[in-house]
């Protein structure tokens, strides 16, 4: 996981701690929660009554009662995290809703058995996903109701499948006075681990057990809706937008965890609660479960849509009509595009103006006719290159002669030319304040291959060679070892690269650790060439060579991009690779192919082989969808010699939050895979100017891994082609059309 911020580079310290970090760093703020209805009455001066929040979490982490679920969905794009802890029990608990209707939990559970050993442990740790679907909203007179898989892909530890219906009621304010609130009754009835108290049938015999030491991982389908059936039920009382009260009937029997383990004692099946919402992402609870034991839990809600503080962005140059300063003939005349000190001292201003706004002129084109002009520059500063267009756009508005009426904009990145956006200047004058100023400009505005570079294009003369150099701190983590589920390495890094042409790049990265304790994780015990799980051997020095390597990335032809690296491109391999990508500008499907040579390195990290070598490579369809989704397939070889494909999702928002999952199939078989049975997991990135309110292109990025495991792992090239070129083409400037006047 790795946080990227100028140059730090930070990860992690344990799952969820970033949301922690966020939820700390907005306090209680006062943007409240999306999407709820809420009973409210006007004040003079301010709105009487906040509204009610999001719905709550239970022990797993998704809508619902204490330890039973409920129908309710968060707000769409809600991401939450959950601590919860009863009876011995931890559970970590992170939870996407990825559509109005769908939302996925990942889950991580410790349970102490108090000397009675799970599985030869003494406290037995697991991971689990859970998926929730909305079958129906709800109505005037109609409950909302949801179908739910929990556990449907881990050990099976907590497997079971439930259908829960749930009503809401505005109840009146609370003593009377203040801000009403809200009843919410639950019933629902559960399969598995739901169905194990008060059965009042069964559906296609029996069920199998959870089996302690299963190495889980596979969707057992089978079992999914089969076995002993129970209802359960409950209440949550919302008194306000502060307090919450909950009671519930669990049909849960926990007869794991009553047994032999004896790690709490079940002498009721009535739970009672009461939670506190601190501030509107931030929410605790308090609780009686069973008849025998005290819970609590803490809950972290963030959501894309509503950031924790406005974006302070200096506002741009206002647009400058020339019908306002070009009021003679004398200044419409094209004689400056034939005097090449004239164009150099326009090159030279317009350098000056792009710097201001974060933007680094790479070269300009001004053709003889004197009409239009392309501007082609590196954005530094913006997530959205619309909004960089906006900027760039406005600057050559301000000091072109009048007789420029076409503008041409290209973005660059890393030497290639994603696009060309053009416009007329005279929209763009007439536009700026229209009441559809959007949809009016972007209607005429066109986005479209970028030619070659023209030979008379003035080039700026100050950007190769460059040089820089980095000095920050790191953290490695190594998670879900059952000896100790999370450790970790901190240090620095020595960060240094060159660029010696558009497109070259040479760059490396000395680290140093000063403590930690991933070289006490568990040895691998795979069966399989071990590419991922020696990590622990690799922790075990303090100096090393993190990455060395050169790069280069071109065009080679209309629509299609290159790019070749050499050298070390990770702490465990090195080796040589190549990509090319065809990505017409205007369309949502991209294909590329990438073919590596690599070798492992040596523990050490130093400029040493081991003996382990292989080709690896994959064919790869990306394809964006409507509404920010993004679908993924790559299909080759791996590392370990496997050959499959993986397959991933992910949602971008438009504020530049993107959370996906994935998983990937290979001839591996389950058991030789190991534990999980197959790779897959979750990735979050979150732009960090969302977190800090100042423009940047910056991210957070965390992936979340079940298991590491040696099957379905791909080198790590730096630089790969596709997330670089698609941000300046058509569909990712489209949607944030909106910001081409911000």
């Amino acid at each position: 996981m790795h946080i990227t911020f100028r140059s730090f580079r930070l990860i992690p310290s344990a799952l969820g701690s970033v949301l922690l970090g966020a939820a700390l760093l907005v306090g209680p703020a006062s943007t409240p929660a999306v999407g709820q209805t809420a009973l409210t009455a006007p004040k003079p001066q301010a709105p009487r009554f906040k509204p009610l929040p999001a719905p709550s979490l239970n022990f797993y982490g998704s809508p619902g009662l204490i330890d039973m679920p409920s129908a309710e969905m968060l707000p769409d794009g809600q991401f939450a995290t959950t601590y919860s802890w009863f009876g011995g029990q931890s559970r970590y608990n992170l939870t996407f809703q990825a559509t109005p209707w769908l939302s996925a939990s990942f889950r991580y559970n410790g349970i102490k058995t108090n000397g009675a050993q799970i599985a030869g442990f003494d406290t037995y740790y697991d991971r689990g996903f859970d998926v929730r679907a909305r079958l129906w909203r709800e109505g005037r007179y109609r409950p909302a109701v949801t179908i739910g898989l929990q556990d449907f892909a881990g050990t099976g530890i907590y497997a079971s499948e439930y259908i829960v219906a749930t009503k809401r009621f505005a109840t009146p304010p609370l003593g009377g006075r203040g801000q009403g609130g809200q009843l919410k009754v639950t019933a629902g009835l559960g399969w598995g681990r739901l169905g194990s108290h008060g059965s009042i049938g069964s559906i296609s015999g029996n069920r199998p057990a959870f089996v302690p030491g299963d190495t889980g991982g596979e969707l057992s389908y089978d079992q999914w809706f089969r076995g002993d059936v129970a209802p359960f039920a409950g209440i949550e009382w919302q008194a306000n937008d502060r307090w919450g009260f909950k009671a519930e009937y669990s049909s849960d029997a926990y007869a794991l965890e009553t047994g032999a383990p004896n790690v709490f004692e079940r002498k009721s099946s009535f739970n009672f609660g009461a939670e506190y919402r601190l501030s509107p992402r931030t929410r605790l609870g308090a609780y009686y479960l069973y008849g025998s034991e005290f819970g609590i839990t803490a809950q972290i809600q963030l959501n894309p849509k509503d950031p924790p503080q406005p974006m302070a962005v200096p506002a741009p140059v206002p647009v400058a009509p020339r019908s306002a300063w070009a009021t003679e003939e004398r200044h419409w005349s094209r004689d400056w595009a034939q005097s090449r000190k004239a164009r150099t001292t326009l090159r030279d201003a317009l350098a000056e103006a792009l710097k201001q706004e974060g933007l680094i002129l790479e070269a300009i084109t001004l053709p003889a006719g004197g009409s239009s002009a392309e501007l082609r520059y590196r954005n530094t500063r913006y997530r959205s290159q619309t909004q960089a267009v906006g900027r760039a756009a406005r600057a050559m508005a301000r000091l072109l002669p009048p007789s420029v009426e076409t503008l041409k904009i290209v973005p660059m990145r890393g030497g290639l030319a994603l696009s060309q956006v053009v416009l007329r200047r005279s929209d763009l004058e007439a536009l700026e304040f229209d009441a559809d100023a959007t949809e009016a400009l972007w209607a005429v505005t066109a986005v479209q291959e970028a030619p070659a570079l023209a030979q008379d294009a003035l080039v700026s003369e100050e950007l190769y060679p460059a040089f820089a150099t980095s000095f920050s701190p790191y953290t490695a983590p190594s998670y879900f070892d059952p000896e100790l589920p999370f450790r970790l390495d901190i240090g620095v890094d020595l960060k240094a690269s060159y660029a010696p042409a558009p497109g070259w790049r040479i760059a490396g990265a000395i680290r140093q650790r000063f403590w930690g304790n991933v070289a006490d994780g568990r040895p691998s015990n795979s069966v399989l060439p071990r590419v991922r799980t020696d990590q622990r051997e690799y922790a075990q020095f303090g100096t090393t060579l993190e990455n060395l390597y050169v790069a280069r990335q071109w065009r080679m032809g209309q629509d299609l991009y290159a790019r070749s690296t050499a050298g070390l491109f990770e702490s465990m391999f090195g080796g040589v690779s190549g990509e090319l990508l065809w990505k017409p500008v205007s369309s949502r499907l991209a294909l590329g192919i990438e073919a590596n040579y690599v070798v492992q390195r040596d523990y050490d990290q130093r400029f040493s082989f081991r003996d382990y070598k292989t080709f690896t490579g994959h064919a790869s369809a990306y394809y964006q969808l409507d509404n920010g989704y993004h679908v993924q397939i790559d299909a080759g070889r791996y590392l370990a010699g496997d050959y499959g494909a993986t397959f991933s999702l992910d949602r971008e928002f438009a504020n530049g939050w993107r959370v996906g999952g994935f998983f990937t199939l290979t001839d591996v078989s389950s058991e030789d895979f190991g534990e999980g049975s197959f790779d897959k997991g979750f990735r979050i990135s979150i732009p960090l100017d969302w977190l800090l309110g100042k423009p940047g292109r910056n991210r957070f990025n965390t992936v979340v891994r079940p298991t590491q495991r040696d099957g379905g792992q791909r080198v790590e090239v730096p630089g790969r082609l596709y997330e670089q070129v698609r941000e300046g083409h058509r569909n990712r400037l489209n949607s944030q059309r909106a910001r081409i006047w911000e």
